[in-house]
Formats: structure tokens, C-alpha cells, sequence
């Protein structure tokens, strides 16, 4: 009985090691092979949006801009919008952030427009497709969307004025209208380092002003990125 256990032992040793062996190269497929590439999901997403046709026409097709733009322009809602609804200056600060955008945005010779869409023809819940279809009703070719938050450092000092130093960052996006693509997005984060000034009142004045600062700077860096890109 020894003498015949020795034989299948080895049998079923060379056995496994053909079977791992196999199993290694799989990816290689059958006489050197390579196997078929996945270009596409293969879970089946019922929430999706998008077919999986459509994708594939999305990332393998190009994408051009018009030649003259009608750009509208979306200000996403501050979350602490609220404290600051009855305060005029907030809004007024608010206005000339806008301004700044646009003013930066009619440098571009490829701009034919610039208009602000209205908060009112923005349905909630706030969507890519909801955002669409209000610059399709202002016949706007691209949207350019924005958000900014900011937050406040303040360092005390003992016999002098404490330093106020605000950071903002402001995100956008670039919405084409008729594709609903997205070509162009960018992050800006700007700080301003200032003091309370005698004019205002108390700390918290300086340091809406000092918010704002720093705001404006990352508007104008926007501006700036997104009429590059026009070009």
C-alpha cells in the first residue's frame, strides 16, 4: 500500500499546482489571449440617470463651446444666509461680489452677456437639472455657478489692536446648457488680514468686512480662471 500512495501524492501535488497555476494567468485568457476590456458598468444602477449609452457617448466624444457665449450667473445660497437676511450691508456685499464676477466676465471678447439668475426661478430641491433649465429659459448658453464660505482667525494681542485674518473659499463651476456637461471647475481659497478700524462699531463689523475681503479676492480669482478658460 505505500508503494501505490506515493504516485498519487505527487499526481495530486502537480495536479494543484497546474490548478493555481491556471488560475494566475486567467487575465491572460486562453492561448495568450488578452480578454475583453470593460468599457462599461457592469452593475445594474436603477437609480442612474444616465444610460449606459449615453455615457459611453459622453467620455468617448468631444466637447466644443460656442463661439459667443450668453453666460447667466448662479450664486448658491450662503447656509448662514439667515442671520444675515434683514442686514443691509450682507446684502449689499453680496451685490457687489456679483458685480465683481461680472465685470470680470464681460472682459472675455467670446462673452456676449452676463445676467444674474434670479433666486425665484431656481426650483427646490437645488439640482444639475433644475440649474439647467433656468439658464435654458434665459437663454443663457453657459452657466457659470458659484459658493463661497468663510471662516474667521482673530489673534489677540495685549497693548494693541488684535489682528483679524478671514479665509474664504469660493467654488464655481461652469454649466454648458445644451450638454449639461460640466468642461471647467475650480477652487479658490484667498485669506485678508486686517485690524478694527474706529469706524466700526464693534469686532463683529471688522470682521464682516474682513469676510468680505477675503471674498472679493477669491471672486476676482475666479473671474480671472474662468475668462481664461473662454479663451
Amino acid at each position: 500500500m505505500k508503494y501505490f500512495l506515493f504516485p498519487i501524492v505527487v499526481i495530486t501535488f502537480f495536479s494543484c499546482g497546474t490548478q493555481q497555476k491556471a488560475r494566475l494567468y486567467s487575465d491572460i485568457g486562453q492561448e495568450g489571449v488578452p480578454e475583453p476590456l470593460i468599457t462599461q458598468s457592469l452593475f445594474n444602477d436603477k437609480s442612474a440617470t444616465i444610460s449606459e449609452d449615453n455615457i459611453q457617448r459622453i467620455l468617448d466624444g468631444n466637447y466644443k463651446m460656442p463661439q459667443r457665449l450668453r453666460v447667466a450667473i448662479v450664486r448658491l445660497a450662503d447656509p448662514k444666509r439667515n442671520l444675515y437676511w434683514n442686514d443691509e450691508e450682507y446684502i449689499k456685499n453680496e451685490q457687489s461680489n456679483i458685480e465683481i464676477l461680472s465685470t470680470q466676465l464681460k472682459r472675455s471678447p467670446r462673452v456676449s452677456t452676463v445676467a444674474v439668475v434670479p433666486e425665484l426661478m431656481i426650483s427646490k430641491p437645488l439640482s444639475i437639472t433644475n440649474l439647467r433649465e433656468a439658464g435654458v429659459r434665459m437663454q443663457a448658453d453657459v452657466i457659470v455657478i458659484f459658493s463661497s464660505l468663510t471662516d474667521i482667525y482673530s489673534k489677540y494681542k495685549l497693548f494693541t489692536k488684535a489682528d483679524i485674518k478671514a479665509f474664504a473659499t469660493t467654488q464655481a463651476l461652469v454649466l454648458d446648457t445644451r450638454t449639461s456637461l460640466v468642461p471647467f471647475t475650480y477652487v479658490s481659497t484667498k485669506d485678508f488680514l486686517s485690524q478694527k478700524t474706529s469706524n466700526e462699531l464693534n469686532f463683529l463689523e471688522a470682521r464682516k468686512r474682513i469676510q468680505n475681503e477675503a471674498v472679493k479676492l477669491t471672486m476676482e480669482d475666479i473671474g480671472t480662471k474662468v475668462v481664461e478658460y473662454f479663451k
